[in-house]
């Protein structure tokens, strides 16, 4: 009752080779995407078994929308936070490289929320997935008793391998959407290896000490009058100096 997956998720199962010069990936993902694969073909045989057991409803259940969605937003969730692993360690050694405060640095590394967005954005290209898993719970209905005609089984079987396919194509959206992610969060990172401290306060300090210094030269040459607070010191150096 339950076919092959392994055709249909295509190069979900065995991704061709990239072409010579193509530089690797900023994250690994085979082992995700192998776990994905792993748990998709381990929920068919689960399938089968109950299926070979006689009951239908457990075997459709297994396959159904809810399970195929666990799985894939299990593998989306492990990108997600994969990603936000290597964009918290570049930003923070962006920080380093910099001279950022440790302070500031420590609000950089994304937090909970940011990574529940990342992975939102990832799979917002992918608009085909969704349906197609609708369309395998609608097949599922006529095929729930023993009596189902055999077409009823035909378009159950067929709508799961549409899923298969659509899952094929989530996971390429998902890859090219985790690329321009990188260029993004490139260019935040490179605009923070260029961050300076601002020169204003630096300034700012100079000014006073000289201002501070001046006052109290002219105040020892006998330019300007000496303030009460300082006649005691100022007399002693003139003591001294005389």
């Amino acid at each position: 009752m339950v076919p092959e997956l392994g055709p249909s998720l295509g190069r979900l199962v065995a991704p061709p080779p990239p072409p010579a010069g193509t530089p690797s990936s900023w994250i690994a993902l085979d082992d995700i995407r192998l776990t994905l694969v792993t748990q998709l073909f381990e929920l068919a045989g689960d399938a089968r078994r109950w299926a070979a057991e006689g009951d239908r409803e457990l075997a459709l259940a297994t396959l159904n929308r809810q399970a195929w969605e666990t799985v894939w937003q299990r593998a989306v969730d492990a990108v997600a936070a994969r990603a936000a692993t290597a964009i918290s360690e570049r930003m923070l050694a962006a920080a380093r490289e910099a001279r950022i405060a440790k302070r500031r640095a420590r609000a950089l590394p994304l937090d909970a929320a940011e990574i529940r967005d990342l992975a939102r954005r990832l799979v917002a290209g992918n608009t085909t997935l969704a349906p197609a898993l609708a369309a395998l719970d609608r097949a599922a209905h006529p095929t729930r008793t023993e009596h189902a005609s055999p077409a009823a089984v035909t378009e159950w079987q067929e709508s799961l391998l549409a899923v298969a396919r659509r899952t094929e194509s989530a996971w390429l959206s998902l890859e090219e959407a985790l690329g321009r992610e990188w260029q993004d969060w490139g260019a935040e990172i490179e605009e923070l290896r260029r961050w300076r401290r601002p020169l204003w306060p630096l300034a700012a300090i100079a000014a006073g000490v000289l201002g501070i210094a001046g006052y109290f030269g002219l105040v020892l040459g006998g330019y300007l009058p000496v303030p009460g607070v300082l006649r005691t010191v100022v007399e002693a150096i003139w003591a001294r100096w005389n």
